[in-house]
């Protein structure tokens, strides 16, 4: 066992090694979240933007926050 010699550690390039392994997975992570939020929560609030103004009537919410009596001078 005493004549057993270990193998030198890799050291030379290491740290360029690791970094580019990281790199590319921060790449995917933030690709990924960017992709979760764009169709988990833009798109969505744009689709409900959307349907607000197709639907939305200047008139009618007018005579019901009058009939409310936030207009207090209009009758």
């Amino acid at each position: 066992m005493a004549s057993e010699v270990l193998a030198k550690p890799q050291i030379r390039g290491l740290l360029a090694r690791r970094l580019r392994i990281h790199m590319v997975g921060a790449f995917l992570v933030s690709l990924g979240v960017a992709a979760l939020y764009k169709f988990g929560v833009a798109e969505p609030r744009k689709k409900a933007y959307a349907d607000f103004c197709k639907n939305y009537s200047p008139e009618i919410d007018f005579e019901e926050m009058k009939k409310a009596g936030i207009f207090c001078s209009i009758r």
